[in-house]
């Protein structure tokens, strides 16, 4: 059983704890570059200022007692992938291998089904990513595709996965 977390809107107040855990080269090297490494305040500031205009929240804290650890997004598609969303979603490392993000993911599907007009959430993990590929599928997604070398990271090609999981 994962310790106790709760999935809850960024505010302002977590922006020390966001600093703390995001700014860790072993979470960024599997994010896209929106995600920066070093991770500063004002990366911080920015994403909480972004993440607070959402109405219905698309973003949300991972919360463990009662400091923000991490964080997981589903991000709704437009025009002709409108019933889709794509997942995103990061831990900060002293909370890895606990179930807390396997579950933040199956509370996160839940919401989205239960808060978008969306058929479908997808993620779409790096080919080096075991353990977020371990995750979703855990969580109940299916292997969909695997395109080689289609991320460009840190001066190397990656493969890109795609996961997904349809609403029952």
């Amino acid at each position: 059983m994962p310790p106790t977390f709760t999935l809850r809107p960024w505010a302002l107040a977590d922006l020390a704890s966001l600093v703390r855990y995001a700014n860790n080269s072993a979470i960024a090297r599997y994010m896209n570059d929106q995600f920066p490494h070093p991770y500063t305040e004002e990366n911080g500031r920015a994403f909480i200022d972004m993440a607070s205009q959402e109405n219905p929240p698309h973003i949300l804290a991972i919360e463990v007692a009662g400091e923000a650890v991490g964080g997981i997004g589903i991000h709704p598609r437009t025009n002709i992938e409108r019933k889709n969303a794509e997942l995103g979603y990061w831990l900060g490392e002293p909370f890895w291998g606990q179930g807390i993000i396997t579950e933040a993911v199956r509370q996160m599907v839940d919401y989205g089904f239960r808060t978008f007009d969306i058929t479908r959430i997808f993620a779409r993990p790096f080919g080096t990513n075991l353990a977020s590929q371990r995750v979703l599928e855990k969580a109940g997604f299916v292997l969909e595709a695997r395109f080689e070398n289609t991320f460009f990271k840190n001066g190397e090609f990656l493969d890109e996965l795609i996961y997904a999981v349809r609403r029952p």
